[in-house]
């Protein structure tokens, strides 16, 4: 199949090894500039929510509108979703004090009745289908509520006593016993998919905790902005340097179930 064929098929990038490099960094800049507005500008949470949803929706509907997939607009929305999670998760946890297993609850069910509803009304909830509007705002839909949930997640485990690097190391392991069944079980890709999806969100949340909190509380005291900066900028590069295609998404013959 050509590029253009496969242009129209879906505007999500291959799932490939480059894709999660990216979202994993994506999710750990979630963090960090999340971070950066609600702790070091002591935005609050609140505000900081009302930035950075504001920014997701425009890019959300640029997306949506857009004829094809583009890398850097598809990434913009993903750093995008990252951060409003984290900033909406803290909230969530702290402002409105129902804490970390009771937000990471809440958010759960909510993803798991988004995907619910996505599936009654398309039949699928592959990324394969991610190439008509109202699929694409399920799939955004889903995309922010699990960024959400993952914050909520990291933030339980390293509280519960892991701390930020037992946590990252918790998750690094679950990330790799979804890669082991994708690789030697029939296990359904979609749901592989959104597994290691919500995953790498956890991960980069307690990666990118252990970077910018600070020592006594087990991280390495470096400066938000800064930390911001730099993954911004690994991201971009790696946007160039690794190959940004649409569609092709793993599945069997059972994944659009």
């Amino acid at each position: 199949m050509d590029e253009a064929a496969r242009g129209t098929l879906s505007k999500v990038p291959e799932v490939t090894l480059g894709f999660w490099l990216i979202k994993i960094l994506a999710t750990t800049l979630g963090e960090t500039g999340g971070d950066t507005v609600s702790m070091t500008m002591d935005l609050g949470y609140l505000i900081g929510t009302a930035i950075f949803l504001s920014i997701l929706v425009v890019l959300v509907v640029i997306q949506i509108a857009a004829k094809k997939f583009r890398p850097f607009l598809y990434w913009s929305t993903i750093v995008a979703s990252t951060t409003v999670g984290t900033t909406m998760a803290d909230f969530a946890d702290r402002s409105l004090g129902i804490g970390y297993l009771g937000g990471s609850s809440i958010l759960f069910a909510g993803l798991m009745a988004v995907l619910a509803i996505w599936y009654w009304s398309q039949g699928s909830v592959s990324v394969d289908t991610v190439n008509r509007p109202k699929v694409e705002a399920f799939y955004w839909t889903a995309i922010t509520v699990s960024q959400t949930l993952g914050t909520a997640l990291g933030d339980w485990v390293a509280d519960a006593g892991l701390g930020y690097e037992g946590g990252a190391l918790l998750f690094g392991a679950a990330l790799a016993l979804v890669a082991a069944a994708y690789f030697w079980t029939n296990v359904s890709r979609v749901l592989l998919f959104w597994a290691a999806f919500i995953l790498t969100r956890p991960l980069g949340a307690t990666v990118g905790d252990f970077l910018d909190k600070p020592l006594d509380q087990g991280g390495l005291a470096l400066s938000r902005p800064i930390a911001s900066a730099v993954l911004g900028a690994l991201i971009i590069a790696l946007i160039f340097i690794l190959p940004q295609r649409p569609g092709n998404h793993p599945q069997t013959g059972q994944a659009a179930s």
